[in-house]
């Protein structure tokens, strides 16, 4: 059985997700799966599921809730299962492994992946990629309004984001430039903002030899930084433009796809491997 939260709240047993079709079950089981392990206070609760509505009793509430969400652990996952969302002093806690939270193993699986980028990107591929997998939709989707969840949400979903330039830079370094070009175009249109999916478009149609469309990309990722925040492009963006502009030869070598982030690292690797050698 596992908790999953990447998209909306459900229960998984043996690969079929249950839906949780009330809201505050779904709220409270969320909060406490951000966070399996630890206790959660009663007050930090009531805050997340009923923030600015009136409640006489929370206390009598939680319990009802709590109730109802053990009997759906026991119907998902067999009798008993329940028994780990445990009351402990001034508070709740959902006793299960991290493993079990969908979202832990999306975190450890994409980190591995990018940890893997610069050393082997075909590992780094299928790590990113299992990663990905993962998702259903946006983070804790139906978790409610409580600002732990939207807080939750939005690194988590910020975090999703990341690992996939970091997959579409690992299958630019295997070489799979024209395979990424329509993935980044649809991606560059739906996040704007996002300078590392445009610098990764610009570098794929350099390389499959589109260089007016690379420019015309950079164009239109400018503009909407103007238009939107009312501000230049960054670095690395800035960079890009000038080598295409120049038609620099290192844009074909694999040090062109890295970031500086990522460049400092392999360096450091490099190093480091010497210095124990």
């Amino acid at each position: 059985m596992e908790i999953s939260i990447l998209g909306p709240v459900s229960i998984v047993h043996d690969g079929i997700h249950r839906e949780i079709k009330a809201g505050k079950v779904r709220a409270l089981l969320a909060t406490l799966a951000l966070e399996p392990g630890r206790a959660v206070a009663r007050v930090e609760l009531a805050e997340e599921l009923w923030a600015g509505q009136p409640m006489r009793n929370t206390h009598n509430a939680l319990q009802v809730t709590a109730t109802r969400v053990r009997k759906i652990l026991d119907t998902a996952g067999g009798a008993s299962v329940g028994a780990l969302l445990r009351a402990v002093p001034k508070g709740y806690l959902l006793d299960l492994p991290a493993g079990w939270i969908d979202s832990n193993r999306f975190l450890d699986t994409a980190a591995q992946g990018t940890a893997q980028l610069t050393k082997s990107p075909l590992h780094a591929a299928e790590l990113l990629e299992s990663s990905l997998r993962l998702w259903r939709g946006p983070a804790l989707l139906d978790a409610g309004d409580g600002m732990r969840c939207r807080g939750a949400a939005a690194l988590l979903d910020e975090r999703r984001l990341v690992a996939w330039e970091d997959l579409i830079t690992a299958r630019i370094a295997l070489g799979q430039e024209r395979e990424t070009v329509p993935e980044l175009q649809q991606l560059t249109a739906r996040y704007p903002l996002r300078e590392r999916f445009c610098e990764l478009l610009m570098l794929a149609l350099y390389r499959t030899g589109r260089q007016s469309e690379a420019l015309e990309a950079y164009a239109i990722t400018r503009r909407h930084l103007d238009e939107q925040l009312g501000v230049r492009p960054g670095d690395g963006l800035l960079r890009r433009q000038a080598q295409i502009l120049e038609q620099a030869p290192d844009l074909h070598d694999l040090s062109a796809v890295w970031t500086e982030r990522e460049l400092a690292a392999s360096r450091s690797a490099t190093v480091g491997s010497r210095t124990h050698s």
